[in-house]
């Protein structure tokens, strides 16, 4: 009842609107619309509700909590689809789960708004770097599972997004409070017209405060746009070492069949369109590297070990099909699949089911239908693939089970067949009903090459993409990212394009081009500036293949590999203890 009151008073309504301003000017300049015009005003919402409360600690607090709920009602609706789909909650369960994890997931609007409105009643004047400093804090220190921050809005922008080489997004969030506070300050005419005033007359004296406020404004101005500059025109010029060809499969497999679907037909239905769509595309064109995405054949694995075969997970079929794709056509395949182990227990051993750790994990056939080198997904996803106590699994029959993965090794592939094949009949997957691994290999051992390593990537499994911190954890120098993914689970929505968006900037903070392959869309190439190539994405829940030329450029240890957030930290701490100081002084 005091809410409904709260919601229908004069407030309530002014608070409303400053919760939407945020929430939509935010979700107008980002993926898919991409408007960045509008993310310049989208803080001002949160400026407004602090200027109206400020040094009212309570009402921040809740302030920032609808912040919260109407932002994740605009921008990520798609967790309601994903926990009713996923989850499989009904809608009485689901509502409230959204509610929740809108809240605890979006700590940095109450922790924002209470250290700004600190600040502001401490300085006691205008000081945009209140504003930088304040949401820094809070994107640094607020936990989150699917990691945003403003500062990826504002990498709309292609030049501002090369800063990201220094500073990923949390530079560029920095600065686009820092700016959007000015433009809030002179959101009034009369404060424009006092301000033009001021510069005009030649014998008015311009105060310090406005000297020393538009001097820091251009500053800033100008060492993002015109470091964003540079680096656009550095890397544009750049010549690529070589250039690797790519495809991309996307096929669109199934979720899960509790709709009554017959399992076994699907599967082979989904088998049978996977080797149509890979033998369409490379007939006649051959690639390097073929790229199957995250889940793109569900429930099994290639690895054949007592451990897989105790709980079931291998097939030989999937087994054979992966090598006779790369076989037939004398290509690198990487593909997405299951795993499982008993960490230090030998093959021989007697296996314990409660001891079985699975693995979501990527593996690489090589051109002689091999299988060479894994990825096991390190960052796991809580409440997809595990939970975070053991009585919370029974509340959703979709959620997986499994264990991290503990290397972060780059995947080595190698150079591709360069002949036609030498058989006289192709297998298919029809054939694979009659017919081992070991048969498809030796039915195609002419085909069979001598195994040279022609570069490495760095493979990322779904949402790992967009972790800046996780991804510079991997070591050597990659040619380029490979990120696998499923983003089925969200349904027709702005999801899958935001899912890119978030983990585009790792191709500015590598300088490597990125092969995103999804499994139902969409699926795109991104090259080491941060641009789509082409602009071209495949279509959401549908069956497509991409293809591109893959530049490989020159290996360089970006500030961002070597030195992560450091720029953040020392803006932090150096802007802290200048307020300290300036507080101190002026108390």
């Amino acid at each position: 009842m005091k809410l409904a009151r709260f919601l229908m008073s004069r407030e309530g309504f002014i608070s409303v609107f400053c919760y939407t301003v945020t929430a939509v000017f935010s979700f107008l300049s980002f993926a898919p619309l991409n408007l960045p015009f509008f993310v310049w005003f989208a803080p001002f919402g949160l400026f407004i509700i602090e200027k109206r409360n400020r040094g009212e600690w309570k009402k921040l607090i809740y302030h920032g909590f609808g912040f919260a709920v109407v932002f994740y009602l605009v921008s990520f609706h798609w967790v309601y689809h994903m926990t009713t789909v996923f989850g499989g909650f009904d809608w009485y369960l689901a509502v409230p789960i959204f509610i929740g994890s809108a809240i605890l997931l979006n700590f940095k609007f109450p922790v924002y708004l209470l250290l700004f409105s600190y600040l502001a009643k401490k300085i006691n004047r205008f000081f945009p770097l209140i504003a930088s400093f304040a949401i820094l804090f809070a994107e640094f220190f607020t936990p989150q599972v699917f990691p945003w921050y403003f500062g990826n809005v504002v990498a709309e922008n292609q030049i501002l997004a090369q800063n990201a080489e220094y500073t990923s997004a949390y530079g560029l969030s920095a600065f686009l409070f820092f700016v959007s506070y000015f433009l809030f300050y002179l959101r009034s005419p009369k404060k424009i017209i006092r301000l033009i005033n001021t510069f005009l007359p030649i014998h008015q004296k311009i105060t310090k405060q406005v000297y020393f406020g538009m001097s820091v404004l251009f500053f800033v101005l100008l060492v993002f746009f015109g470091n964003g500059y540079y680096l656009f025109q550095k890397w544009v010029n750049v010549k690529p070492v070589a250039e690797r060809e790519v495809l991309v499969v996307q096929p669109n497999a199934p979720l899960e069949f509790r709709d009554g679907r017959n399992p076994a037909e699907e599967i082979r239905n989904l088998m049978t369109r996977i080797d149509r769509m890979v033998e369409k595309e490379l007939k006649d064109n051959p690639v390097d590297l073929v790229v199957l995405p995250e889940s793109g054949v569900p429930f099994f694995t290639t690895h054949d070990s007592e451990v897989t075969r105790s709980i079931r997970i291998y097939w030989h079929q999937f087994e054979s099909l992966m090598a006779l794709i790369s076989l037939r056509h004398g290509t690198n395949l990487f593909f997405n699949e299951l795993d499982a182990d008993i960490p230090g227990v030998k093959e021989s051993a007697r296996i314990i089911r409660n001891d079985i750790r699975t693995y979501n994990s990527s593996v690489l056939m090589n051109p002689n239908g091999e299988r060479t080198n894994s990825y096991q997904k390190v960052f796991l996803l809580i409440f997809g693939e595990y939970m975070p106590f053991e009585w919370m699994y029974a509340l959703s029959g979709q959620t997986g089970q499994f264990a991290p993965g503990t290397k972060l090794d780059l995947i080595p592939y190698f150079e591709r067949r360069k002949t036609p094949s030498n058989v006289t009949k192709d297998l298919h997957w029809e054939d694979t009903f009659g017919l081992s691994p070991d048969s498809v290999r030796e039915h195609y051992k002419t085909n069979q090459i001598e195994e040279k390593t022609a570069g490495a990537f760095l493979p990322l499994i779904c949402y790992e993409v967009i972790i800046s911190e996780f991804v510079r954890k991997f070591q050597g120098d990659p040619d380029f990212i490979v990120n696998v993914t499923n983003d089925k689970w969200y349904g027709n929505s702005v999801e899958s394009y935001q899912h890119h968006t978030l983990g585009r900037l790792r191709a500015i903070e590598f300088r490597k081009w990125i092969v995103r392959s999804t499994n139902s869309g969409t699926s795109v190439f991104t090259d080491h500036l941060g641009r789509n190539i082409d602009n071209e994405f495949t279509p959401i829940e549908s069956t497509a293949t991409i293809r591109k030329k893959v530049s490989v450029i020159p290996g360089e240890m970006t500030f961002y590999r070597l030195y992560g957030n450091l720029l953040s930290y020392l803006f932090m701490g150096i802007v802290g203890i200048f307020f300290l100081v300036y507080v101190k002084r002026n108390s």
